[in-house]
């Protein structure tokens, strides 16, 4: 499960990169035409870097798989599978509210995703396994998925300011999830 995610997110990033195109002029006064395009580039590269990293610790504490965990790890991965589209549509939309808020619905989904994957891996493993202690209530998990919420709805209001939100729930996973680590260590 693991290779087969690790082997999705490179695709995701490979399509996602391929989608960049080179500024029209020789000079750099030309990036400033693929700018948006560029931002929308960088903040869904972290963004992704962020879940593989998280999965990567979340698998490192897994003894088994069954049915509910593949469906849910796939899961994610569709969500995730989006990222290039919407990050796409967002920057050649110069961040025009729709695309903003579909990135963020898509993002808010993703999160869900995630949080489907960690409660399936916990009922396999069981209310006192690692991955139970771990995860605990999973607040940073929720307050991402809120902020990813709010942020969809603010779009409509000022899609700079959602796109800050997104950055935010960036930042705040930007260092990765040492809880599982915590666990295995006792």
């Amino acid at each position: 499960m693991e290779a087969f995610s690790d082997g999705v997110l490179a695709i995701i990033i490979t399509i996602m990169v391929l989608g960049l195109t080179p500024p029209r002029g020789p000079d750099p006064a030309g990036l400033l035409d693929v700018m948006p395009t560029l931002i929308s580039y960088v903040l869904s590269f972290v963004l992704l870097g962020i879940y593989w990293n998280n999965h990567h610790h979340l698998l490192q504490a897994v003894k088994q798989v069954d049915g509910r965990v593949l469906w849910s790890n796939l899961h994610l991965l569709f969500w995730l599978s989006l990222i290039p589209f919407t990050t796409a549509w967002m920057g050649r939309n110069n961040f025009a509210a729709w695309p903003v808020a579909i990135y963020g619905l898509v993002l808010t989904l993703a999160g869900v995703a995630y949080s489907l994957l960690t409660q399936s891996l916990i009922a396999l493993h069981g209310a006192g396994s690692t991955i139970a202690a771990a995860v605990g209530r999973d607040v940073k998990g929720r307050t991402s998925v809120a902020i990813y919420v709010a942020a969809v709805l603010l779009a409509f209001v000022d899609a700079r300011l959602a796109l800050g939100m997104y950055v935010l729930v960036a930042v705040l996973w930007f260092v990765p999830d040492r809880r599982i680590e915590r666990a295995l260590g006792r």
